[in-house]
């Protein structure tokens, strides 16, 4: 028995749109009328479906007057169905239900497993960030490496007003908080102290305290929120207005660019503001030491001299070139990630600060627990 080629016709009956569907709406033709179809799912209003014309439909037919009724009543028109043989009609309104329920099922599974679908998306975009990253830190090092080799290539304008902006220019606020930190750790310690009568080992507190850990970890904890939002925000703006594609589209390198002095100025600078930070870090500590606790200046020198080791000077100013490099490639990174927008740029920055603090206290914990491993 021959099969009729089925056939969709669009016409317009006294303001309702009619789709007259006749043949045999069966899977094997309906690739015929994926054009018809798809303009018959862009239908508004009154539609009515006329099933007189059909001769024969199986479910692949019946699926697809399902989705057209569907597609339809989503964009807000009223669907009827007119005519047609009762046992085409049955075959239809079962498809449509059994439709119905498969997506009601998709929609519950998905809302009790969103959860577990959530944590596969967190954990393939951070594979993907991280591999991005780690990509994107071999080329700066790559670049800083070149630019170690071949000094006179390297930007020598640029780099010095990115130290200026980096380290200079942050002094005031290091050394402030340098002298804060002092302040604090002197007047807590000497709380504690006091009740054991062994106030005058505030000052072993204070001095390994401050050249260990606090100070150039605090140090980098500002740079990373003042200078790596600065990087984020002017390289993203650059990459928001094209300024980025034009460079490499004039043979220039923007990692060479743009990315080595920004990295160069913080490999110089912050150790160097930790270093600020140490020296107010341990004079806010004597001031309080000589206020609350009556240690003189003079002593507060001679127990430094006598017991702080130089070792610890040493083991924080180590950190400071990594965090440095840390600060300087999360922060570049994420302004080669930014697209589109100026809000995308806000949301690059914030991560920026975020994940650059992050890495840095986390680079701390690693260089505590080898340090420790050594005796150091």
């Amino acid at each position: 028995m021959g099969v009729d080629e089925p056939h969709l016709e669009l016409r317009d009956d006294a303001g309702v749109k009619v789709v007259q569907l006749s043949g045999d709406l069966v899977t094997a033709h309906l690739g015929s009328l994926e054009h018809s179809f798809a303009k018959a799912q862009a239908l508004t209003g009154a539609v009515r479906i006329e099933l007189e014309g059909l001769t024969g439909i199986d479910t692949g037919g019946a699926w697809m007057v399902s989705q057209l009724r569907k597609r339809v009543a989503e964009a807000g028109g009223e669907v009827t169905l007119s005519g047609g043989a009762p046992d085409h009609i049955a075959l239809i309104e079962t498809v449509t239900q059994a439709a119905f329920e498969s997506e009601m099922h998709e929609v519950v599974a998905l809302g009790r497993w969103a959860w577990v679908e959530q944590l596969g998306k967190t954990a393939v975009a951070g594979y993907r960030a991280a591999l991005s990253l780690i990509s994107f830190l071999g080329q700066v090092l790559a670049g800083i490496a070149g630019a170690l080799m071949q000094p006179h290539k390297l930007r020598w304008a640029s780099l010095v007003t990115h130290m200026q902006d980096v380290g200079f220019s942050a002094v005031p606020i290091v050394a402030l908080m340098g002298f804060l930190i002092g302040v604090v750790l002197g007047f807590q310690g000497a709380s504690q102290l006091q009740q054991f009568g062994a106030e005058v080992f505030v000052v072993e507190l204070i001095s390994i305290s401050v050249l260990r850990e606090l100070g150039i970890l605090l140090t980098a904890i500002i740079v990373a929120g003042r200078s790596g939002s600065a990087f984020t925000a002017s390289v993203g703006s650059m990459k928001v207005q094209q300024e980025i594609d034009a460079m490499q589209t004039l043979g220039l390198d923007p990692i060479k660019v743009l990315v080595v002095p920004r990295v160069l100025a913080l490999l110089v600078m912050l150790p160097l503001l930790g270093f600020v930070a140490n020296l107010f870090g341990l004079f806010g500590g004597a001031l309080m030491s000589w206020v609350s606790l009556d240690v003189s200046p003079g002593m507060f020198i001679t127990r430094l001299h006598e017991n702080t080791d130089v070792k610890h000077l040493i083991v924080g100013m180590v950190k400071a070139p990594f965090f440095a490099l840390v600060i300087g490639v999360v922060a570049c990174w994420q302004a080669f990630q930014v697209q589109g927008s100026s809000t995308s740029v806000g949301r690059r920055t914030t991560s920026s600060v975020v994940q650059g603090i992050f890495l840095v206290i986390a680079l701390d914990a690693l260089f505590s627990i080898f340090f420790a491993d050594l005796g150091v």
